[in-house]
């Protein structure tokens, strides 16, 4: 599967940005989805996760309460709203497809977009 992430950019510290990850192949329906980042000399960490048909999220602790994922199968896309940014959220940020209907920390992500880069400014 293919994926095209979108919608990162500049924002303000207590701002809002939406992420899109767009899929062009025939299994997005049936795999989890989730979403990585990696900041500026970090390793990249887990954000959120999504299953198969929407039922189940995961998140990190950091971003609870501020992200939310969601998926539309109808459009082969998965969503990242993303609010009350901080500066700390400053990183490029990957979506990912699982191998499997679920999509938690421990999941075998095996498809990868490329980045968006968002960045929070104090």
């Amino acid at each position: 599967v293919q994926l095209q992430a979108s919608g990162g950019g500049l924002v303000q510290a207590g701002g809002s940005l939406r992420l899109s990850c767009a899929s062009s192949g025939r299994t997005f329906s049936s795999r989890g989805m989730g979403w990585f980042r990696q900041a500026p000399g970090k390793e990249r960490e887990f954000v959120t996760g999504i299953n198969w048909i929407g039922s189940r999220s995961y998140y990190e602790d950091s971003v609870k309460g501020r992200f939310t994922i969601s998926r539309d199968n109808t459009k082969n896309t998965v969503f990242l709203q993303m609010n009350s940014l901080k500066p700390e959220d400053t990183a490029v940020y990957y979506c990912a497809a699982s191998n499997g209907f679920d999509a938690g920390p421990s999941a075998d992500f095996g498809s990868w977009g490329q980045g968006t880069l968002v960045t929070v400014s104090s």
